[in-house]
C-alpha cells in the first residue's frame, strides 16, 4: 500500500447524531499526516412529486436540500481542524453510493477511503450489507470499513494472508496486506500480527495449473495442511514478522479468522480481496463476506496492485448519474 497522503471518508447520513467513523477517519489522517475530505453522495428519486408537495421548482428544492445537507460539515471540518488535520467537503447528486464514492475518490487521488459499515437487522447476520461489499469489491484504493467507534489506541492490526494461494489469489497479494498492516500499525503505534486459516481446499485452482498447482491437488488433507504450515513459516521469515506474533490456524477462515482477531483483541483485520464475476464470485465471495460480516472490529481491506485500474478509470469517466453540484458553498475548501 503506498503512503498515505489523502483520505476520503464516505459519510452515509450528515445528519446522523453520531458519526462513528469520523473520530476514526480524523485520527488515522492525523497519524500519516494525510489531508482529509468529508463526502456525501445524495439521491433524491422523486424530485418531480416533491416539488409539487412544497410548491417549489426542483431547482429550489434541490439548492434547499444542498444547503440543508451542508449545515453539518462545517461542524465536522471545524472537529477535524481542531485536531491538526487539513479538511475538505464535498456534497454532489450521485448514485448508486459505492460508485459515487468511486468517482470522487478518483478525482481527488484518495489513497484510502474509510467508511462506516450499515447495520441493521438481517436474515444472516453474517451478511454486510450490498452497498459495503460492491464498495469492497470494486475499490481499488484500500478501504478501512469502519464497523465500531471505539477509538485506535495503540492497535493490534491483525494482517490475514493465504500463503498457499487458495482461490487462485496473485502471489504478490499477501505481501501487499502485509505491507499495508505494518504501515498502518506503526503510524498508529500498535503491533503488527499475522495470521492464516489453514482449510486445504481445490475450489479456485488456476484454470491452467502449473506443475506446482498439479502436484498439489495430489496430496492427501494432511500432506495439505503441512504444506500451507510451511509456506505460512516461509512467509513469515521472508516478511521479517515475529514467531510469537504470527498465528497459524486450523478451520473455516470465516469462523476461525473472528474468532482469532476477537482472543487477540485485535481492532483491525487486514484482508486482500479480488474482483470476480460469475461462479467464481459465488464461490470465493462468500467466503470473505463472512469474514468480514463476522468480524468484531475494523476491516481494511486491499487489492493487488492495478487488478482494477480499468475498471476505475472506465467508472470515472462516465461522470455521476445525476446532476453534480453546481456551485460550492463558500466554507467547501478547494
Amino acid at each position: 500500500m503506498q503512503t498515505i497522503r489523502r483520505i476520503l471518508f464516505a459519510i452515509r447520513n450528515p445528519e446522523a447524531g453520531r458519526q462513528a467513523g469520523l473520530a476514526k477517519a480524523i485520527q488515522v489522517a492525523r497519524a500519516f499526516g494525510a489531508r482529509l475530505e468529508l463526502f456525501h453522495a445524495m439521491h433524491v428519486p422523486a424530485f418531480d412529486e416533491l416539488a409539487l408537495l412544497q410548491d417549489e421548482t426542483v431547482d429550489k428544492l434541490r439548492e434547499r436540500v444542498e444547503e440543508q445537507a451542508r449545515i453539518p460539515f462545517v461542524r465536522m471540518c471545524a472537529k477535524a481542524r481542531q485536531h491538526g488535520v487539513p479538511t475538505e467537503y464535498s456534497v454532489e447528486w450521485d448514485y448508486p453510493p459505492h460508485e459515487a464514492i468511486l468517482r470522487r475518490a478518483t478525482v481527488i487521488g484518495a489513497d484510502l477511503i474509510v467508511a462506516e459499515c450499515h447495520k441493521g437487522a438481517r436474515a444472516r447476520p453474517w451478511l454486510i450489507h450490498l452497498t459495503d461489499w460492491e464498495l469492497l469489491r470494486t475499490s481499488p484504493v484500500p478501504v478501512l470499513l469502519v464497523k465500531n467507534d471505539k477509538p485506535y489506541r495503540r492497535p493490534l492490526t491483525l494482517a490475514a494472508v493465504d500463503p498457499a494461494r487458495a482461490h487462485a489469489k496473485p502471489r504478490a497479494l499477501d505481501a501487499n496486506i502485509v505491507a499495508a498492516a505494518r504501515e498502518f500499525s506503526t503510524a498508529l503505534r500498535g503491533a503488527l500480527h499475522m495470521a492464516h486459516a489453514n482449510y486445504p481446499t481445490i475450489v479456485g485452482l488456476p484454470r491452467k495449473p502449473s506443475r506446482e498447482d498439479r502436484k498439489w491437488s495430489t496430496l492427501s488433507y494432511d500432506q495439505l495442511k503441512e504444506q500451507e504450515r510451511e509456506a505460512f513459516e516461509a512467509f513469515r521469515v521472508e516478511m521479517q514478522v515475529m514467531r510469537t506474533r504470527a498465528h497459524l490456524v486450523t478451520g473455516n477462515p470465516a469462523t476461525v479468522i473472528p474468532r482469532l482477531a476477537r482472543d487477540l483483541g485485535a481492532q483491525v483485520v487486514v484482508m486482500g480481496a479480488l474482483s470476480r464475476s460469475g461462479l467464481m464470485r459465488v464461490l470465493i465471495g462468500n467466503s470473505a463476506e463472512r469474514v468480514l460480516g463476522s468480524l468484531p472490529c475494523d476491516a481494511l481491506v486491499v487489492k493487488p496492485e492495478g487488478l482494477e485500474a480499468r475498471h476505475l478509470t472506465s467508472l470515472a469517466s462516465k461522470g455521476p448519474r445525476v446532476l453534480k453540484d453546481r456551485d460550492a458553498h463558500p466554507g467547501q475548501l478547494r
